[in-house]
């Protein structure tokens, strides 16, 4: 379902990935862990094409989202729809408009209406429990809440593909709880989960486990954890 191979990032002259590579198959979990500032985001970034790699390539279920087109040397290019299509992405940084009510941002995703419907009684935004507060507005969400309506969102179109930037963090255990009963039901319907974390407990749901260090990725015993596991960053 994923290739990602040799991808490398510079921000200025430090280079930040120096070919980094990894592979997931359909209903497989794989895990990015690693110390802060290591490249975890950045390399999410690209695999959702808001940033441009220096080079490598990716593919999405055969076909190829970032890739090398034309005679050597070649230039590097992304296919957006490719992209669209097969993933859904989610950063530290939710994506709401705080002016506008829990429905009003999730409708900017889902243009059918009856679609976003359905899916907040009986799918996928049901799972997530964002009918509970669909009519509050953004600014007046908790972090959890948000948390839940950012995955929602990248959950419009039932991509195949979901990646997760430390979809965690600061949240409270029964909000960590549930979303980890999410990603088990996205995981048994075959989709494909990239995740960044530093939680143990999300740590469990992988199938793999990548460590990224000096710009580069290493699977690893995927039942480490704890100091064993931070020895490696």
């Amino acid at each position: 379902m994923i290739a990602a191979t040799d991808i490398v990032s510079s921000y200025g002259r430090r280079r930040i990935l120096k070919g980094a590579s990894f592979a997931a198959a359909r209903g497989e979990c794989v895990a990015i862990v690693g110390a802060n500032g290591c490249g975890k985001s950045t390399l999410l970034s690209i695999l959702a094409g808001t940033l441009k790699p220096g080079g490598g390539t990716v593919v999405y279920g055969g076909r190829t989202a970032w890739g090398y087109r034309g005679s050597k040397p070649g230039r590097l290019c992304c296919d957006r729809e490719v992209i669209r299509r097969m993933t859904g992405y989610v950063p530290q940084e939710d994506p709401l408009m705080p002016e506008l009510t829990v429905y009003d941002n999730l409708r900017l995703w889902y243009p059918d209406r009856r679609a976003l419907d359905a899916e907040l009684e009986q799918g996928f935004l049901s799972l997530l429990g964002i009918g509970a507060f669909v009519k509050k507005r953004a600014d007046k969400l908790s972090g959890g809440m948000r948390k839940r309506v950012s995955i929602g969102i990248a959950m419009a179109g039932n991509p195949p593909i979901l990646l997760l930037d430390e979809p965690s963090a600061a949240l409270d255990l029964i909000c960590k709880a549930d979303i980890r009963a999410y990603l088990r039901t996205y995981l048994e319907r075959r989709g494909t989960v990239v995740i960044t974390t530093h939680e143990e407990s999300e740590l469990a749901l992988c199938d793999r486990i990548y460590v990224m260090r000096d710009g580069v990725l290493r699977q690893v015993d995927s039942g480490l954890r704890g100091g064993e596991l931070v020895k490696l960053f």
